[in-house]
Formats: C-alpha cells, structure tokens, sequence
C-alpha cells in the first residue's frame, strides 16, 4: 500500500450528527443491566465512534476505498459533557500527522453549548481482504 500524495498532514474535515434515544448510555449494551437506569445521554462509546466516523470520512476520498479502509489503533479522547437526544452534535477532526501508514488525528466534538470532547486518535491503513484474512485466521473454527 502506497500512500497517497492527497492524505497529508493540515487536512479537516466536520461531520454533524443529531443524536438519537439509541445512542445514549441505556441503550449501549442492551444486555447489560447496570447501564439501564444510567441518564439518556449520549454515551461514550458512541461519541468515540462519532469521532472515529468522521475521521473516515476524511480519509476516504484519499486511498482505493474500499480495497483499502482504515482502523483505529489509539484514542485519548475526553468526554466532557452530557448531552440529551435531540441535540446536534459535530465532530470536528484534524490530520496532524502521517507516518507511513499511521495516521494521527485531533478530534473535538460540541454539541451546540458545550465542548463535549477533545483529544487524539490513531489509524492505520490497511488493505482489507490481508487485514480480514489475518483477523479470520484467529477465529476459532
């Protein structure tokens, strides 16, 4: 995998997303008692996906999607405020670095009153079918 000239470092890219009842905290593991009765707001693993979804987005237009894709390898990101469905939330990501095929982003994301995250993710490039080839190998069959 060759990177592309286009995927350097200075690129941004914001994606919106109004959040649904689904995405709040009760709702993250169905199956998990204890999240339950917890507030519905949206929950973390959720906002980390936002995150991780627009930082996608920007990639994509870059590398021979979907013959190459990217995965996350790293976050350390702050989540620093609720928010409630309804509201509008947009992440905002930041490619400050690429070094072969790691790619190191800043992300932030607001929700209309308030910076609710802000810190930094990794990816790495990846060609898919060697990637799901290596991953099924640790299947158990």
């Amino acid at each position: 995998m060759t990177k592309p000239a286009t995927l350097r470092a200075g690129l941004h890219h914001e994606f919106s997303y109004a959040v649904p009842l689904e995405r709040t905290v009760p709702h993250l593991f169905p199956e998990a008692p204890e999240f339950a009765p917890m507030p519905e707001v949206l929950a973390t693993g959720y906002l980390v996906g936002l995150l991780e979804w627009t930082c996608i987005q920007l990639i994509n237009p870059h590398i021979d999607w979907p013959r190459e894709q990217s995965v996350g390898t790293h976050i350390a990101v702050s989540h620093e405020a609720a928010t409630p469905p309804g509201l509008t939330v947009t992440a905002s990501v930041r490619l400050v670095e690429v070094a072969g095929r790691r790619l190191e982003f800043e992300v932030s994301a607001h929700d209309g009153a308030d910076t609710i995250a802000r810190g930094t993710h990794q990816r790495h490039l990846i060609t898919t079918d060697r990637f799901i080839t290596r991953a099924t190998a640790k299947s158990p069959s």
